[in-house]
């Protein structure tokens, strides 16, 4: 409910009306079919606009839905290996990363140690380190291999 006793007018062709009294205003609105909506009440006087408020929240409510269907989630995509892993299947794995990297999303690494390989955590270390080196020119590395029970995590974001 608009307050002031006087409001500058805008028809819905985008029209000044000009300074005319509130209740007058309103009375023009309805004869239209249509609400008055304050639009700048910081002004002196207050701005009023001629509106048809559930077609304004629809098309309000439609471009806030396309805002949200055009922006780009990053999603964390994970590759799992193993620290005694041959060169062929490091290069497969390595190629999904950066094709991971290239669309936009974090990778999360995760090497996992099985049985006695858990004695030479130092070549886990080793790997997690051949595979930062290998995407410095693309990414960066978020999270610094750590070690979480039996696996060791690393994450990966683009630059």
């Amino acid at each position: 409910m608009i307050q002031v006793p006087k409001v500058r007018v805008i028809d819905d062709e985008g029209e000044n009306l000009g300074v005319m009294y509130t209740r007058e205003a309103i009375e023009r609105a309805n004869e239209k079919g249509l609400n008055l909506v304050e639009v700048s009440p910081n002004a002196d006087p207050p701005v009023c606009k001629f509106l048809d408020v559930g077609k304004y929240r629809y098309e309000a409510q439609k471009k806030a839905n396309l805002a949200r269907k055009s922006q780009k989630t990053q999603d964390i995509k994970e590759v799992k290996m193993r620290p005694n892993i041959d060169t062929h299947d490091y290069d497969v794995k390595m190629r999904n990363v950066t094709k991971f990297i290239n669309h936009g999303d974090k990778v999360k690494i995760t090497l996992r140690f099985r049985g006695r390989e858990m004695a030479h955590q130092h070549l886990g270390m080793d790997l997690l380190k051949r595979v930062q080196d290998d995407v410095a020119e693309i990414a960066k590395v978020e999270a610094f291999p750590r070690l979480e029970g039996r696996q060791m995590l690393m994450v990966l974001a683009p630059k």
